[in-house]
């Protein structure tokens, strides 16, 4: 059995011949996700014995630090075709990317637009797909990829037998890791339809960490009773150094803006730190955040059901609580 297995290992190892990862650059600019996605990649290429290469699209500034974190390569398409984001055309940029350097391997990081390229990618190379990865695939009798299933509840392992692979990598779950050095883009000239859907304008939040990518958290709900109270939790998000976050039913009431929510019907976030106030902690809502590293649950009921997910509980009012803990982070700070 042993031999048969460092024999599949062997054979795994041959047909793979370069590991390919497209990296986001919304404005031109790279985010923490991009980084994580690179390494992820490094990792995946040192597994099969190969290299990792990088992909980027449109105008990037500073692609070559892509370098830093692992790629051996950098591939930039410059064509004005993907200067704004649709996903037909980005899709046919990846896949033509793929093929004209005969990756076997391609990763994508597992945001709004990776998630719309995932599916369409792996008609595309007629690849085997798994979406949403949180661990690095092992080659023991197969290429093997775990992911998150049952809102978190469960870990399922699944094996890809087709020759191309597309995963797409859960946020916060590979640490980003510098093991290189910067390295020369190089221009990539492939075949690029034009978009079909044309951009009129776009309305971005500015001004803080897009919830996706913020490590820590300070959530609340109903339990705030206005909105006018909101402001302590504002004071201890900005003691935290955290983005703030909501739960549905106070979004649906207008208190906070709709890309505030977090849960299954919102935006699904895996911080390191995530601060629940006054949720009590409904199967919607723990859906979209249960994959936090550390949660911490402030509610006044003592059987409310986020107490069961929690890793730190305290029962007591809020308003009491809060003020408090603020002052609490804000004198740490100034030691």
């Amino acid at each position: 059995m042993c031999r048969t297995s460092s024999y599949l290992n062997d054979v795994l190892q041959k047909i793979y011949i370069m590991v390919l990862v497209y990296i986001e650059s919304p404005k031109g600019q790279f985010k923490k996700a991009a980084f994580e996605a690179v390494t992820y990649g490094a990792k995946v290429a040192a597994a099969l014995k190969t290299t990792c290469v990088a992909l980027t699209l449109g105008n990037v500034k500073d692609a070559g630090i892509l370098g830093e974190y692992g790629a051996s390569k950098v591939y930039n398409i410059a064509s004005s075709n993907v200067e704004t984001f649709d996903s037909q055309s980005f899709t046919t940029a990846i896949a033509n990317a793929a093929q004209a350097l005969n990756a076997s391997v391609v990763i994508l990081s597992h945001s709004a637009n990776g998630k719309s390229l995932t599916g369409r990618l792996a008609v595309r190379l007629n690849a085997g797909t798994v979406s949403g990865a949180n661990a690095v695939p092992t080659l023991n009798g197969g290429f093997k990829v775990q992911k998150s299933v049952f809102s978190g509840k469960a870990i399922a392992e699944y094996t890809i037998d087709a020759p191309i692979k597309v995963i797409s990598l859960m946020g916060n779950s590979i640490p980003a890791q510098k093991t290189g050095h910067s390295v020369a883009v190089s221009a990539l000239d492939v075949a690029v339809p034009a978009p079909r859907v044309k951009v009129i304008s776009t309305r971005t939040a500015d001004g803080h960490v897009p919830l996706p990518e913020a490590e820590k958290v300070v959530s609340a709900g109903r339990g705030v009773k206005d909105p006018q109270n909101w402001g302590i939790i504002e004071d201890l998000a900005a003691a935290v150094g955290a983005t703030t976050a909501c739960s549905r039913p106070v979004a649906d009431a207008g208190w906070r803006p709709h890309h505030e929510h977090v849960g299954q019907t919102g935006v699904a976030i895996r911080p390191n730190l995530y601060i629940a106030i006054g949720i009590s902690g409904a199967i919607q809502h723990l859906a979209g955040v249960n994959n936090s590293r550390v949660i911490v649950v402030i509610n006044k009921d003592p059987e409310a059901p986020f107490f069961k997910a929690a890793d730190y509980g305290v029962v007591g009012d809020l308003f009491e609580v809060v003020p408090r803990l603020t002052a609490a982070f804000k004198k740490f700070k100034a030691n």
